[in-house]
């Protein structure tokens, strides 16, 4: 993955994410923490909210990341699309200690962790030039 998409993704926090069930589609705001060797975000989510719902019943999601800012020599933003599964056993502790190292208020919360596998990024960065773009894939 490009080092300007990891350093974007590093020096935030808040993901919008899309999910979308019975053909309904639906999107959030997650805090996350980017694990950078997985190419994946934790987040956390209640079982009973409305995206967790729809992700349970179709993980294939969608997310962006954006600077907002009205200087377009400064626009950088990123689309993704990844799966998410629930995060169980070791994959769940190691998670959990990422997670609160980031969030350390979370520590008191009851946290539902779960993993957003990337398997798509495009970035636009104006910062490399205008209209730049980076792409990832996951390889399959």
């Amino acid at each position: 993955m490009d080092k300007a998409i990891v350093e974007f993704i590093n020096e935030h926090h808040l993901l919008t994410l899309a999910t979308s069930k019975d053909n309904v589609a639906y999107s959030c705001n997650i805090f996350y923490v980017f694990n950078q060797e997985n190419n994946s975000f934790i987040f956390s989510s209640d079982t009973k909210t409305k995206h967790a719902q729809d992700f349970i019943a179709n993980p294939n999601v969608a997310g962006t990341i954006a600077l907002e800012t009205k200087e377009i020599s400064k626009i950088q933003g990123v689309q993704l699309l990844g799966e998410i599964i629930e995060l169980k056993g070791d994959e769940l502790k190691i998670a959990r200690e990422q997670y609160i190292k980031v969030f350390p208020y979370a520590e008191k919360m009851r946290l539902q962790l779960w993993e957003m596998k990337l398997t798509f990024i495009k970035m636009t960065n104006n910062r490399l030039g205008f209209g730049k773009k980076l792409i990832w894939e996951k390889n399959s």
